[in-house]
């Protein structure tokens, strides 16, 4: 399976100039703030600040994603987290709230793993690289946001409402947002990227409902989510 419309810049090498600028100003400009989030951390559970995890990126390659630490040192149990996890520390869900845990993931933008805009990256245990709508999603940099992100901005009060929640994540959820990673990445412009940076920082800074039909319009052709109708079944 082929994207049908990749997106293209003008000149080559302009996408990752543009991602290692801002990736390198946001984590200037963020600086103190990590500072801040850092001896919170520190304070509500000890060390460590980060988290690290493998995914897989662009191709099937493998590479280590960073985050802030928001579960208790130590927790073991399911690789998702679900509404009412009790891993989850006080710090912790002030973090996953305004998705402040995602930040160190700059570093994974300025090493070149990563976008700013691209599906997000899973892990191995979730991956089928043999798959077509996998290998369709493999061929584009995995980002720090992307229109599934935003659509599925409440995940783990969804998971949360399921009595199997690993199960609903791997047999329901994560098709639909393959599904919504296709869908933007046969529309995708520097102009749409740009309104999906904008409207990703405004749901961090004012958590609030999400309509996917209004994403969708907002970020998609008239008429092309085909995805929002399998979305709305999983929301």
């Amino acid at each position: 399976m082929k994207i049908l419309k990749p997106w293209r810049w003008t000149l080559p090498g302009l996408p990752r100039i543009f991602d290692a600028l801002c990736a390198a100003g946001g984590l200037i400009l963020l600086a103190p703030l990590f500072a801040i989030l850092a001896l919170v951390i520190l304070w509500d559970d000890g060390r460590p600040v980060f988290f690290s995890q493998e995914r897989i990126g662009r191709t099937g390659k493998r590479f280590r994603i960073w985050k802030l630490r928001t579960m208790r040192a130590g927790s073991r149990g399911i690789a998702i987290t679900a509404a009412g996890d009790l891993r989850v520390t006080r710090s912790g869900h002030v973090l996953r709230k305004y998705k402040l845990d995602e930040l160190p993931q700059l570093f994974n933008v300025l090493r070149g793993d990563m976008s700013l805009v691209g599906p997000r990256p899973e892990m191995p245990e979730y991956v089928q690289t043999g798959a077509p709508i996998w290998q369709a999603v493999l061929q584009v940099q995995p980002g720090i946001t992307d229109l599934a992100s935003l659509v599925y901005r409440e995940e783990e009060e969804i998971l949360g409402a399921s009595a199997d929640p690993e199960t609903t994540y791997r047999n329901q959820v994560l098709p639909a947002k393959l599904l919504l990673n296709l869908e933007y990445l046969r529309v995708r412009s520097f102009r749409r990227d740009l309104k999906l940076i904008l409207l990703s920082i405004g749901y961090s800074l004012f958590p609030r409902k999400i309509d996917p039909d209004s994403i969708c319009r907002a970020l998609c052709e008239a008429g092309s989510c085909r995805a929002t109708a399998t979305v709305k079944r999983n929301l």
